[in-house]
């Protein structure tokens, strides 16, 4: 059973679709989820944002991953809890206390996610040589950007058309939550057959112990922060997507709100056509072009370009809050024109998480520069929809505008080599 040969093909696509659908559901759908069920900006804003702290505080609970269980085991475990909570999720949702009910299954949600993240991660490089890691490495990340259309586009469409057919609102996200939670027990079921099982998928109990881990964690950590310009590397990580951070949480409640109330009066299934289909095709080929363009220049020919990119066309919200146009295709243009240079700009930012973490400790590097990441789009993010509903959605997209000279200014303190990234990065996800 244990050299049981099961080619990639059968388990990688569909681990990495399970990897994506769980945190869209948790910092997407949740966002269209609340605005619908009448849950005001402010409240949607501020606590989907708590959602991000469990991939936050990811690094200091991941070695345990390591200690105890396998990573096949973690996997499997992690996607029966996700869809165990997504159906308490959907069971909830009619209730009179929905919100602070959800909230709080969300969490639990977010939580497994990030453990699933981690064992994912580790047993996708466990099952697989060098060389067969490099050569999946695109299909992981292309099946993760299909969960991400999916997710924010169709089973938003789908949610859209039930509100149509259903007798409420709440029944109509309660069946997509179901839908949503019996995929995942599908996916529980599926890789618990299927997933190979490598001899060195084995808990780390009798070759470590939990102190040596704590030991070695405040050990690698410190390092971290010993790193040269550790204080502007910081900077950088949290104030790179500082406008970018605020607007995403305003773009759903923005594009579904009437117009009298500064929206675009969009429906639930236009909202997962545009932002979930229309936008993530421009997200996915800006980073693409990016990639290209990083791999030619090199990280530092390209960082201005791209910091102007994720900054500049935030300014097609501006346009959609002072015009309020209604015609789709207009619409549709300009949040492909955003997410496009968001996608293209996030470039820079993914490569300089990889230079800085270069080194000792590289992995645990990494992952604390992914935590600064999340706590760079959490923080920011919580305010947002208290902002919004002080100066409206016009004068919001102003203030994001504004905003973007934080990333220009982190931009012009870090120091990068010339010569990183013109050749092809192994390291790179």
């Amino acid at each position: 059973m244990k050299n049981k040969v099961t080619s990639p093909w059968a388990w990688i696509p569909t681990l990495y679709f399970a990897q994506g659908l769980p945190y869209v559901a948790v910092m997407t759908i949740s966002v269209i989820m609340y605005k619908n069920l009448g849950i005001s900006n402010t409240d949607i804003a501020l606590y989907t944002s708590w959602l991000y702290l469990p991939w936050v505080i990811k690094p200091f609970w991941s070695p345990f991953v390591d200690l105890l269980k396998t990573k096949r085991w973690w996997v499997t475990t992690m996607q029966l809890f996700v869809g165990a909570g997504l159906a308490g999720i959907a069971f909830t949702i009619p209730m009179s206390d929905f919100f602070q009910t959800t909230l709080a299954i969300f969490w639990l949600v977010a939580f497994s996610s990030a453990t699933h993240d981690i064992a994912a991660d580790g047993f996708y490089m466990l099952s697989l040589n060098v060389k067969d890691q490099a050569l999946y490495v695109g299909i992981r990340s292309t099946f993760y950007r299909i969960a991400t259309i999916a997710g924010q586009g169709l089973l938003v469409v789908l949610a859209g058309e039930l509100e149509k057919r259903t007798s409420s609102i709440a029944m109509a996200w309660s069946i997509t939550f179901y839908i949503l939670a019996g995929a995942f027990i599908a996916f529980y079921l599926y890789h618990s057959f299927i997933l190979p099982r490598p001899d060195s998928d084995h808990p780390a109990v009798g070759e470590v112990n939990a102190s040596n881990i704590f030991k070695e964690f405040f050990a690698t950590f410190a390092s971290f922060f010993r790193k040269k310009q550790a204080f502007v590397a910081i900077l950088f990580m949290l104030f790179y997507r500082f406008p970018e951070a605020q607007l995403v949480k305003m773009i759903n409640p923005f594009l579904l709100d009437p117009l009298e109330k500064g929206g675009l009066g969009l429906t639930t299934a236009e909202v997962g056509f545009v932002y979930g289909t229309i936008g993530i095709i421009g997200l996915t080929l800006g980073g693409i072009i990016g990639g290209f363009c990083a791999a030619r220049g090199g990280l530092q020919k390209w960082l201005w370009p791209m910091a102007w990119s994720i900054s500049l066309t935030c300014i097609t919200f501006v346009y959609l809050g002072y015009f309020q146009p209604q015609d789709f295709f207009v619409i549709n243009l300009c949040v492909f024109i955003e997410q496009f240079g968001y996608g293209f700009g996030f470039t820079a930012y993914m490569l300089y998480l990889i230079y800085y973490s270069e080194g000792e400790h590289k992995t645990a590097h990494y992952a604390i520069c992914t935590a600064f990441m999340a706590l760079g789009m959490m923080l920011p993010g919580m305010a947002a929809g208290w902002l919004q509903e002080q100066i409206g959605y016009e004068n919001f997209f102003i203030w994001v505008m504004i905003c973007c000279a934080a990333t220009i200014t982190v931009c012009a303190f870090i120091k990068i080599d010339p010569n990183y990234g013109k050749k092809v990065e192994n390291s790179t996800n």
